[in-house]
């Protein structure tokens, strides 16, 4: 996976993997999908990433333990 971040815009952009893309959709008005012949998502674009709380991105490696 590799994560972008556009912070003029507050743009997240997803890329999952390297198929070739077939189908977008629109998911609201802040996430659009990107998908595969084979129906996996490809790619996610998040606008306003940062004011929705989306981005910064954390992971489970990311928290400490009590």
């Amino acid at each position: 996976m590799r994560a972008t971040y556009y912070a003029e815009d507050d743009i997240l952009y997803l890329r999952l993997n390297d198929k070739p893309i077939v189908r977008e959709e629109s998911h609201g008005w802040n996430l659009n999908m990107a998908f595969a012949a084979d129906g996996d998502v490809v790619e996610m674009t998040i606008l306003d990433a940062r004011a929705s709380g989306l981005y910064p991105i954390h992971s489970e490696g990311d928290k400490k333990a009590a």
